[in-house]
């Protein structure tokens, strides 16, 4: 199941790829006109990359590949379903809740103690919040934080 397996990851990654950049370019034309950078680009520029290592995947399998079983399936699982969730919950809660708890979480299944990964999550979702939205001025959602 090497081969063809890697071949249906990159079928399966390659519609994803699609999907994902065709929902990128729904958004609304930027203020500043079509030539700025907008809330697509990033998203754009991932389901490019995306497609492009998919194709890769599809016309050059690894021959000697083995997918996870056991436990290291489970925790790739889990940890997908931790990412939908994210997903879910990222409008409701807003990105700094959300973002903590899903980096948190990561961080503690990958090894970390509670408290430091919760940390972590922490910081990074603030770091990443002040950067999209005071540096880049792309807003994220602020959720049961947001003041109006």
């Amino acid at each position: 199941m090497t081969a063809r397996g890697d071949r249906i990851l990159g079928l399966g990654l390659f519609v994803l790829a699609i999907a994902y950049g065709w929902a990128a370019q729904q958004w609304p034309e930027p203020f500043g006109g079509a030539e700025t950078v907008g809330p697509e680009t990033f998203p754009t520029i991932l389901s490019v990359v995306l497609a492009l290592s998919s194709v890769y995947l599809i016309v050059k399998p690894d021959p000697d590949a083995h997918w996870p079983a056991g436990r290291t399936a489970a925790e790739i699982l889990l940890s997908i379903a931790i990412l939908v969730i994210y997903a879910a919950l990222l409008e409701p809660l807003g990105f700094v809740i959300a973002t903590t708890v899903a980096v948190g979480t990561l961080c503690w299944r990958m090894g970390a103690r509670p408290k430091p990964a919760l940390v972590t999550g922490f910081v990074s979702a603030v770091v990443v919040f002040v950067l999209f939205n005071n540096l880049l001025e792309l807003s994220l959602p602020g959720g049961l934080l947001e003041f109006e």
